[in-house]
């Protein structure tokens, strides 16, 4: 069985796990999300990306409520969804989120999380983009 993923969605999927370009994350996962009537799926995997953003960039508490959110939202769908192991993806998060909770009294240096992939289509698609980089996206 062939499953086509959305161009957007493989962008967003390169974008976290090999660029590690959170903001276009956001970028890619946003109109993805309107186009595809505002799926809470895909709200949830944007605001993994939008929470590493935030830490990264030094906005613990930021981090925190989209962490959260995401979590909300993940929670709802089964393990393996899109192609990625979305079970993996909730339990580093929640991890994550257990860390940012205690980072005033026991400080760690940001990392990235990785979106594990599961469908060989999906991950052939990534290497794809991955040889060929996508243009960043505008913003409007």
């Amino acid at each position: 069985m062939t499953t086509s993923y959305d161009r957007l969605y493989v962008e967003f999927v390169y974008y976290f796990n090999v660029a590690r370009d959170y903001f276009e994350c956001h970028e890619v996962m946003e109109e993805l999300w309107l186009e595809e009537g505002r799926h809470p799926l895909y709200q949830g995997l944007l605001q993994v990306a939008v929470g590493l953003y935030h830490y990264r960039n030094g906005n613990t508490s930021g981090s925190i409520k989209l962490f959260t959110a995401a979590l909300d939202k993940l929670d709802n769908y089964p393990e393996d969804a899109l192609g990625i192991d979305l079970g993996q993806l909730r339990d580093d998060s929640r991890l994550y989120l257990n860390k940012l909770a205690r980072a005033e009294e026991q400080p760690f240096a940001f990392y990235d999380l990785d979106i594990r992939i599961l469908d060989a289509e999906l991950e052939a698609l990534v290497e794809e983009l991955r040889l060929h980089p996508p243009e960043p996206h505008e913003e409007d």
